[in-house]
């Protein structure tokens, strides 16, 4: 490791001395990024020993028993994004040296030294153990480079659980976390007007409708999610109405971000319309021009073709022009683009491709289209001298004819990529493979949108995704999500294997069998042109690929179809591909031998040359089906019934299989950092045994995150749910208070989800004593029925919701999971609760008693929650946080202490109550100075009981460092 020490700045000599002190030590002339990386070192030594070192410029430094010696290297012999982090003794002292190839890469070497001290990092926050440990970094000699360019999330606007509730301070809040988890891409994408609505996040219109500072003259319509605004299943509803007293959380009953306050539901006056994307423009200059400061490149972008709001067309065709005309796209995108670069930084704009191309049959003139609509972009952007590079994305990395296609056109450097098709159930686009020597990133789902309500640990499934990313050669690995805290395992899984794959990354995972896809069964007794009907009367659909574990050798494969569910041409067309080769292209089974027919293919033949045969599935209209399959050779035969039984020779189909890979090393070294060594290995392995595995009580209902009624009695759906008692039964052995506040987090998790399936139960017997009601003619015994049979069970469900509410306010701790009980309000509780409790009013010819009406005021413990905690701050710049308070008693005091971090006397500030149960408070006065500071909230109720933020103090406080201006010129 001394040769390590010559590439960097360091020099021994400073660490000679037998002093007894410790010093953090930077480059004589350090950037405000080695500042930076610097104080992050001196605060997280800080928090986990109390040693408060001094940060000093290395020729300054008078000899110190630890040096810490912290910059980047000035010899150029570390790449751009390569870290190196070690130690040993020099003289009677110890050095300490941690660096990078450029001042981001210098950050990610900070945090994994610090890491060395049981620090985690996640997109929510820091996790920090509670309790001291001496400050020792032996053993220390790591370097790294990551595996991809590009690494980073893709936070999806469209529901409040995302950020269409993220004001600045959220944006800079979880950008601040990128570099912590060594990430550096953030990006967006803004659906257009009809597609529900139009998005603030980019501006369409004409050059001439730009000022020069990227203010605008005329727009458009546009919003970002808000209570009052009704789509994607959520009913608009003022947060005023909200149960058990959630309304405490809210400041106004139309609440959304900053970007929409006072224009909720959308703007319609010309000028309102106006604010709405000039207030977005502002929020975007601040956020995205702190990630550049971080070294995080940021993208944003549209859907192609371009979809021109009709206000825009109106403006077009009152100058004369048609909006048709290709010319006026060109114009339109160049005023686009020149809006952008006065109005934020960007690093890369994206098109994003139809979402229909993911299911439906994409016709050759849709695709001709949107080649067109791209090629003019990107004449126009090099028309502007746009400083931004331009990308694809989407929900398909090409049509289903050649999902590579836009690798043959588009110009060289363009970066391609998409999302995984099925909502990240399908693994990564094999099509990737298949593009040739251009930036190309792939995009897994951290969690999808019909189960937006429950949790979804993917640890396996991000590390099955990132090893499948690397081996077709991506360059990119980014995150799909709305949600952070519940997410935190993914997205720490996919920071993790964006760096290193090493022990779960270096073998294939076995994917033997179906890859994805759900199983048919249909009622045909007989089909045609068969005496197999077993074969025939089961399917696997919608599955990517089959692949057999086989001998080397020479193969015939027999695949085998028919159409048992559509009943006219063109529904369902597909392709297939053996060993990479096509060999069925707009295979249409109805359109060749009608309904109910078997219609086989025999391919001789077939040459397996790696121990596997692949048989891939194209999706071109709806979705693959196929019966049974026959693989056949001198070395082995294997025979399959997809989705059935086995039959004769045929064997049963196998499961889908995940290629998830293992999980509790993750766990392990998860569990240690949130709850304490104590239980940390046995929560370890039951996480990893429910990793992919959770029960889905929530589901695309008109929406995302919704619920269903459940046929199932209780009983048997509850034992589903066993592990959550296992979990609880941990409790005893987690010690601290920060251990125990991140333990009770979880748990309050799973026992949410847990009510969450127990409603569904009861919901569906309610509906079924309501069908009884409706049945009956008779009024008095319709009202006798709705009293004693429906009315108890409506009772027993208000009950349950009551439930679902203790653990889901339980959990909430900033946006996304304010978010969540949104979803409850907006789109799950209408259908659930409010409509059909009218209903029995009404059956019952009176209003229903208190006790099957959901509560609207609170009743349980107190709760303080700061939903947006900032962990850096610009230097001059204000702390602002909203506090939340909810409680059945009312305050006494509240305030917010503050002082230097480890120095000095706190400074207390009293909390401004806003209105219901939200404060504010603005601190330090005069602007952040120094070099960081520490602060807790103390509030005390009626009664005597007083709870604090963060639930470690007033021991533990939470800490905010102070990134240097950037130097003038």
């Amino acid at each position: 490791m001394r040769t390590l020490a010559s590439m960097l700045w360091v020099c021994a000599a400073g660490a000679a001395s037998a002093a007894p002190d410790a010093a953090i030590v930077t480059a004589p002339a350090p950037s405000p990024v080695e500042i930076f990386a610097a104080r992050e070192i001196r605060r997280y030594v800080y928090l986990r020993t109390g040693e408060l070192l001094p940060i000093r410029p290395r020729r300054a430094e008078p000899g110190a028993s630890l040096v810490i010696a912290i910059g980047r290297d000035r010899r150029g012999r570390l790449e751009s994004q390569e870290y190196a982090i070690g130690g040993g003794r020099v003289g009677r002292g110890t050095i300490v040296w941690a660096g990078g190839g450029s001042d981001k890469a210098t950050l990610y070497a900070a945090y994994r030294l610090v890491e060395r001290l049981g620090v985690r990092f996640y997109l929510h926050g820091d996790t920090i153990p509670d309790g001291k440990i001496p400050l020792d970094f032996s053993g220390v000699n790591e370097s790294a480079r990551p595996l991809f360019e590009l690494r980073g999330i893709q936070p999806f606007h469209d529901f409040p659980e995302g950020p269409d509730w993220w004001d600045v301070d959220d944006y800079k809040a979880y950008l601040g976390q990128l570099p912590k988890l060594r990430m550096n891409f953030f990006g967006l994408h803004t659906y257009p007007e009809g597609g529900p609505n139009a998005e603030p996040t980019v501006w369409i219109g004409l050059p001439s409708e730009v000022e020069a500072d990227g203010r605008v003259r005329a727009s458009y319509p546009s919003s970002y999610q808000n209570t009052l605004r009704g789509n994607w299943g959520y009913a608009p509803k003022k947060t005023s109405e909200f149960a058990f007293g959630t309304s405490a959380l809210f400041e106004s009953d139309g609440f959304g971000n900053d970007v929409m306050r006072g224009f909720c539901p959308q703007p319609d006056a010309a000028a309102d319309c106006d604010e709405v994307f000039h207030r977005a423009a502002a929020a975007l200059a601040q956020a995205f021009g702190f990630a550049r400061r971080l070294g995080v490149r940021t993208c944003a972008g549209t859907e192609t073709p371009l979809t021109i709001p009709a206000r825009v067309k109106e403006r077009i065709k009152a100058m004369g022009k048609d909006p048709a005309d290709p010319a006026v796209l060109r114009e339109m995108y160049e005023g686009m683009f020149a809006r952008i670069s006065k109005a934020y930084p960007l690093d890369y704009y994206w098109f994003w491709t139809p979402e229909g191309w993911t299911w439906s049959g994409v016709k050759e003139d849709a695709v001709k289209k949107t080649i067109d609509d791209m090629m003019t972009a990107i004449a126009a952007a090099k028309t502007v001298g746009a400083p931004f590079r331009l990308a694809t994305c989407g929900w398909v990395l090409g049509p289903q004819s050649d999902r590579s296609l836009f690798d043959k056109i588009l110009p060289e450097g363009m970066a391609v990529s998409c999302i995984n098709r099925a909502v990240g159930h399908d693994p990564v686009e094999p099509g990737f493979a298949n593009v040739g020597d251009r930036p190309k990133w792939a995009i897994p789902w951290l969690e999808d949108d019909p189960a937006l309500t429950s949790p979804q640990l993917w640890v396996g499934r991000m590390r099955r995704d990132a090893a499948d990313s690397l081996r077709y050669k991506c360059t990119g690995l980014m995150g799909i999500h709305w949600r952070t805290r519940v997410l935190a395992p993914n997205v720490a899984a996919l920071a993790r294997a964006a760096w290193d794959q090493s022990g779960w990354g270096d073998a294939e995972a076995d994917e033997t069998g179906p890859a994805g896809g759900q199983v048919a069964e249909f009622a045909a007794s007989a089909f045609a042109d068969t005496e197999d009907d077993p074969l025939y009367r089961t399917v696997r659909y919608n599955m990517t690929a089959y692949r057999f574990t086989l001998p080397n050798g020479t193969y015939a494969v027999t695949l085998r179809f028919c159409e048992p569910h559509y009943a006219e041409a063109g529904k369902r067309v597909f392709g297939v591909k053996l060993e990479g080769a096509q060999v069925l292209d707009k295979l249409d089974v109805f359109a060749k031998v009608g309904k109910d027919r078997a219609l086989d293919f025999t391919f001789k033949d077939v040459k397996v040359e790696d121990g596997r045969l692949d048989i891939d599935f194209i999706h071109q209209v709806e979705f693959p089906c196929i019966a049974a399959i026959a693989v056949e050779g001198p070395a082995a035969t294997k025979k399959v019934n997809c989705g059935g039984p086995a039959y004769k020779d045929y064997a049963a189909d196998a499961p889908a299989s995940t290629g998830h890979r293992p999980s509790e090393d993750f766990y392990r070294d998860w569990a240690r950092a949130e709850f304490g060594a104590e239980a940390s290995d046995d929560i370890a392995k039951l996480f990893a045994r429910i990793d992919g595995r959770l029960p889905r009580p929530s589901d695309w209902v008109d929406g995302p995150g919704g619920i269903r009624p459940d046929d199932r009695p209780w009983e048997e759906v509850r034992k589903e749910y066993a592990f959550v008692e296992t979990l609880a039964a941990f409790a005893a052995r987690i010690r601290t208070k920060g251990d125990r506040d991140r333990f009770a987090y979880w748990l309050d998790t799973f026992r949410y989800m847990r009510a969450m399936g127990e409603v569904r139960c009861i919901w569906a017997a309610y509906n079924k004593a309501f069908e009884a009601v409706k049945a009956e003619k008779e009024e008095a015994r319709r009202k006798a029925i709705a009293r004693d049979k429906a009315l108890p069970i409506r009772k027993d469900l208000v009950r349950a919701v009551g439930d679902v509410y203790v653990h889901l306010i339980a959990t909430i701790s900033n946006p996304g999971e304010l978010g969540t009980l949104a979803n409850w309000e907006q789109h799950i509780l209408p259908g659930l609760i409010e409509k059909p409790g009218a209903e029995l009013a009404t059956a019952l010819g009176e209003s229903l008693p208190a006790e099957a009406m959901l509560a609207k005021e609170y009743a349980g413990p107190p709760r303080v929650i700061v939903p947006t905690v900032r962990t850096s701050v610009e230097e001059g710049g204000m702390l602002t946080p909203r506090v939340l308070i909810l409680s059945a008693k009312p305050v006494r005091e509240a305030a917010l202490s503050w002082r230097a971090m480890g120095e000095g006397e706190f400074t207390s500030v009293p909390l401004a109550h806003v209105t219901r149960g939200v404060h504010t408070v603005r601190f330090p006065e005069g602007g952040a100075k120094g070099e960081a500071i520490e602060y807790r909230i103390r509030v005390a109720f009626e009664g005597g009981e007083v709870v604090h933020f963060p639930a470690t103090a007033p021991e533990g406080n939470q800490t905010v460092v102070i990134l240097p201006k950037e130097a003038e010129g």
